[in-house]
């Protein structure tokens, strides 16, 4: 991928697209087992109001995957900074407003240490800089219940994703739950379990302190996969300014299963004018 960038390719390696004709830019970046279609229900909402940035992550089923690197994706999230910040570059854009989801919404963060030009304004959707539980800290998962997903992963991939999937849409929203499962389903078993150690093992909160650019962090009110708790220590820990915003609702994933009460919030946090 380091080669593609190089090149100026990324854009069409990672299936980059615009949509709409607003004056400001909004980034979305989709999480873990998804895709750019995670925001099917929302991109027709905001492309109303903004140029909407949509991709695919290295990882998904829909990029070629002799462009995922272990080595550039699996220690840290640099790689995905890396092509975050190459395709913005790209793109020739800077200042945007950025959503992202999951996992993506630290690697936006990491990026904005790195290039604070890029953006004004950091919308961190079900988030966590560190899901294993450390001492106080409450991540949501014990690193016993992390090796037994990347043991699942690795010995039973079609039975974890047919387990893992219900469960991270929440037991209410079983067309969400299909929809992950079909793109989580989509990757390669040896990728999945590569980004799963990766996101699972990862531990951002010493750079917290370091995110000056404004946060709004947006969380679930019930999540299996990132507590509550997590936004409001997300919120304590970031440099900048940043508030917290909790939905009504149950899930890893509002933005297909509660969108148009997301969208409510996001019409409210970057201001959006009928």
């Amino acid at each position: 991928m380091e080669m593609v960038c190089e090149k100026g390719g990324i854009a069409t390696a990672l299936n980059a697209k615009i949509y709409g004709n607003g004056s400001e830019t909004l980034v979305l970046a989709h999480g873990y087992g998804e895709d750019q279609s995670a925001w099917q229900l929302l991109l027709p909402l905001l492309a109303c109001y903004f140029n909407v940035v949509v991709f695919d992550m290295v990882f998904s089923p829909n990029v070629n995957p002799k462009l995922y690197d272990p080595q550039r994706y699996q220690t840290d999230f640099k790689g995905y900074t890396d092509d975050l910040v190459c395709l913005l570059d790209h793109l020739h854009l800077h200042n945007t407003i950025y959503l992202g989801h999951s996992m993506a919404a630290m690697v936006g963060c990491l990026a904005s240490i790195r290039r604070p030009n890029l953006f004004t304004h950091l919308i961190l959707l079900s988030g966590s800089p560190r899901y294993i539980n450390d001492g106080r800290y409450y991540g949501g998962f014990e690193r016993s219940e992390v090796n037994e997903i990347y043991k699942n992963i690795e010995q039973n991939f079609t039975g974890w994703v047919q387990n893992f999937a219900p469960k991270a849409a929440g037991q209410n929203n079983k067309a969400t739950g299909a929809n992950f499962k079909k793109t989580l389903g989509g990757m390669k078993p040896y990728i999945a379990l590569s980004a799963a150690k990766t996101v699972f093992s990862s531990d951002f909160r010493h750079k917290l302190p370091q995110v000056m650019i404004p946060c709004t962090i947006i969380q679930s009110k019930k999540d299996v996969i990132v507590p509550q708790s997590v936004a409001f220590y997300i919120k304590n820990n970031v440099g900048g300014n940043a508030t917290v915003k909790i939905l009504n609702t149950e899930g890893h994933f509002p933005h297909l299963s509660a969108h148009n009460l997301l969208f409510r919030v996001l019409k409210e946090t970057i201001q959006i004018k009928n």
